[in-house]
């Protein structure tokens, strides 16, 4: 099967325009749900002038309604037990309750219904399939079943037709026998695990590339774009890696990278409206080659805790030429999420950037850095102190910190005090690597 062969062909390749006119009468008809079903959005809509859903209009006039944010939602399942006011079906029809990590806040629940599941595994499946994931495929799946929305992927991968593996988190001994007995074609997983993996494996005596694999599907966090990560990967494991991003109050793998490794495709298209927005003004922003901002989505078609206008803190890239596989419209590159963000004296920075530029220096670093602000929040004094580990019995290059803190300082117009650490110093996580650590920090 060719690797530039289309999941959903028709939808994959429609315009932008004919994707709009498509979604135009179901996201009125979306609308007309919230009305009816959600107090939550009923009340929200009427407290901001909208009193029918005539009065909300159609999607060019989408830019006029209130976002809305995760603490919102949070609020709401605090005091309306056990699902919020935003909770838009009978609890009788929800099918699963997923939950998000609570790192930033309480949990947050995530109700579906089997509607609203199957329609996040139809966007799974072509999501996957753009980033090499077939049906002949063995694959290794080290998402848990649970609590999280990447637990969804067991059945995105089942319905996919895929021949799987599950291994789970934290069982990377058994994920290394189970590579070197079944030949896997395939993983799903964070980039930060993936280069966990391939330590772990030299460790063991094998040789990451004798594995087999094909495609190591990454998600989950900022990195597997990163060209000097992604290389980083590609070269352990001889397999080409390729991108995919979702939001578990939204939907799980909303955008998928095809083979041509440029950017992610929005892959969402039916069931979900993506907006893009400047985060400081909150003004919409065309999507252009080249345009940077932070996506907002609007479900469709969703049942459960349909979400309209939510914005998503991620700050993003936008691609929008035509590319070979015939897949059209967004593509993008998530570069940091606003919960890692510092600013330095004007300067926004994210841990991910400062990443990418300390990869440039391999093989002298090993690729792992830890970002120690010094004072708690987002607002830092420079110097920004930066810890980046050296590679195994490298004799680092004279004057290495000072290299590293001049492009740090020419690329992202940030000044950084870098300190080189032995290898092995800096933890590493079979799930994500923690870039901004606040353990030194003061209040």
């Amino acid at each position: 099967m060719s690797d530039l062969e289309l999941f959903d062909p028709e939808a994959e390749t429609r315009s932008p325009e004919d994707q709009k006119a498509k979604d135009e009468p179901v996201y009125r008809r979306q609308i007309e749900y919230l009305f009816a079903n959600s107090p939550f959005y009923r009340d929200k809509l009427n407290e901001a002038g909208f009193k029918t859903p005539e009065s909300v209009g159609g999607l060019d006039d989408l830019r006029h309604l209130p976002f809305t944010v995760k603490d919102e939602l949070r609020a709401s399942q605090a005091e309306h037990l056990p699902l919020g006011k935003h909770l838009a079906a009978p609890l009788e029809d929800i099918v699963r309750v997923y939950s998000t990590s609570g790192t930033s806040g309480n949990p947050l629940y995530i109700p579906v219904t089997a509607n609203d599941l199957k329609r996040w595994i139809h966007t799974s499946n072509r999501s996957y399939f753009a980033a090499g994931i077939r049906p002949h495929h063995r694959i290794i799946t080290t998402y848990n079943s649970g609590p999280f929305a990447a637990g969804a992927v067991h059945e995105s991968m089942m319905a996919l037709g895929v021949r799987m593996v599950p291994v789970g988190s934290g069982n990377t001994e058994r994920l290394l026998t189970i590579l070197s007995r079944f030949k896997i074609q395939g993983i799903p997983g964070t980039p930060s695990y993936f280069l966990y993996l391939a330590e772990a494996a030299r460790e063991r005596g094998i040789d990451p590339t004798d594995c087999g694999l094909e495609t190591l599907v990454a998600g989950g966090e900022p990195g597997g774009g990163e060209p000097t990560v992604r290389a980083q990967i590609e070269a352990a494991f001889d397999a080409k890696v390729h991108e995919v991003l979702g939001l578990g109050e939204v939907s799980i793998s909303m955008f998928g990278e095809g083979p041509e490794q440029d950017g992610m495709n929005f892959l969402a298209r039916d069931y979900i409206h993506m907006e893009l927005i400047d985060p400081e003004t909150e003004e919409p922003i065309p999507f252009e080659d080249g345009a940077r901002g932070e996506p907002v989505y609007t479900h469709l078609m969703q049942e459960g805790a349909p979400l309209l206008r939510y914005r998503s803190r991620d700050h993003v890239i936008v691609s929008m030429g035509e590319i070979a596989s015939g897949r059209t419209g967004p593509r993008i590159r998530c570069v940091g999420r606003t919960d890692d963000m510092l600013i330095v004296r004007g300067v926004n920075v994210f841990p991910s950037a400062i990443r990418e530029v300390v990869n440039e220096y391999r093989p002298d670093v090993s690729g792992m850095i830890s970002v120690r602000p010094s004072r708690k929040g987002v607002q830092q004094l420079p110097p920004l102190r930066v810890l980046v580990e050296l590679e195994e019995d490298v004799t680092p290059a004279d004057r290495l910190a000072e290299t590293i803190e001049g492009e740090i300082r020419k690329r992202l117009i940030v000044t950084t005090r870098v300190e080189l650490v032995p290898f092995g110093t800096l933890p590493r996580s079979d799930y994500k690597n923690r870039l901004l650590d606040y353990a030194d920090a003061t209040d």
